[in-house]
């Protein structure tokens, strides 16, 4: 029996709802900022890169999300359609919001990221703007933290999710936590515990998840007793991310596993959380078990991390193959 019903009979496999940006990487690596000469532009954000990795597996991806009404936010509609993602989601702001804009070092560590998200188009989207037959069209709606971080975007994506709900969409909820982007940890605790109990699965890594326990105390910090509190209500599935230890799976049926990381030489220590979750949802639509699909996200997170840039570094199906073929896990 699968732990969560997800709908075939949808034109489009995951909709992606927060920010859609761009990306500026250092043309050199391993060179400080101060001293970078040049860089190359990508279209970047959690969720536009999760988007792109579903549909560079020949996924059906659509996202919705704001960009500001100029080269910036044309820019990162032509990339996301070049991808193949659907844009019908996609909205213009033409009231002087600004497209978000990170700069970004090309180091294994250390990296730095100057992000620019001073009236973020992305958090412009308003609840009114959600239309309940586009999201019906989904098998999964997947939402991001930092959607949840400002109104009227908190609103917009709460609204989604009711939809979603109605619809028969699968919920997931990737907790994308970014400080700067929230008043105060009492407030991040409850608007991430609000979105967590419309959720079928919650993404996060240690961090995250403390954030979302911040107001329960100090026995937070255990990922079993994470796992035990949140799969009481609707959740079903928890990933929770580990970095360098792979990733912790807690199901609602009692099962529990971990995934090791596939080694590689890292070019960028960021975009691997995405290909991951893109990855493996795309995975669970095509009727892999989670494990499977754990074990495909833990191997296209690797092969991102090998690369320069987060979505054009998202691997193909052929790739993500063949990799898994003479690749093996570090246990």
């Amino acid at each position: 029996m699968r732990l969560i019903n997800i709908r075939q009979d949808r034109p489009l496999d995951v909709i992606c709802l927060g920010r859609a940006g761009v990306d500026l990487y250092a043309e050199e690596p391993d060179v400080d900022m101060i001293d970078v000469a040049g860089f190359k532009k990508f279209v970047g954000g959690s969720p536009a890169n999760i988007a792109v990795a579903i549909a560079r597996q020949g996924g059906r991806a659509g996202i919705i999300s704001c960009v500001s009404d100029d080269s910036l936010g044309r820019f990162v509609c032509h990339s996301l359609e070049g991808f193949g993602v659907d844009l019908q989601g996609m909205k213009i702001d033409k009231n002087g919001s600004r497209t978000s804009l990170a700069v970004t070092e090309l180091k294994s560590s250390g990296c730095e990221v100057i992000l620019y998200r001073n009236h973020a188009s992305d958090l412009t989207l308003r609840p009114e703007q959600m239309d309940p037959d586009y999201i019906r069209q989904a098998k999964i709606l997947l939402v991001t933290g930092t959607a949840l971080s400002e109104s009227p975007s908190r609103e917009a994506t709460l609204a989604a999710m009711q939809y979603a709900r109605v619809a028969g969409t699968v919920v997931v909820l990737d907790l994308d936590y970014r400080a700067y982007s929230w008043q105060s940890p009492e407030e991040s605790a409850v608007i991430y515990t609000i979105a967590a109990g419309q959720s079928d699965i919650v993404i996060g890594n240690r961090e995250e998840f403390d954030v979302l326990e911040y107001l329960n105390g100090k026995h937070c910090t255990d990922d079993d007793h994470t796992a035990q509190q949140l799969l009481k209500g609707r959740t079903k599935i928890i990933l929770l991310k580990a970095g360098e230890k792979g990733s912790k799976v807690y199901c609602a049926d009692g099962q529990t596993f971990e995934q090791a990381i596939f080694p590689v030489d890292v070019i960028k220590p960021f975009g691997s959380g995405d290909s991951y979750a893109g990855t493996a949802l795309l995975a669970l639509i095509q009727g892999d078990s989670l494990k499977q699909a754990v074990r495909k996200g833990s191997a296209a997170a690797a092969i991102n991390i090998s690369r320069n840039t987060c979505t054009e570094a998202m691997p193909t199906t052929e790739e993500l193959n063949a990799f898994l073929a003479t690749h093996t896990e570090k246990h």
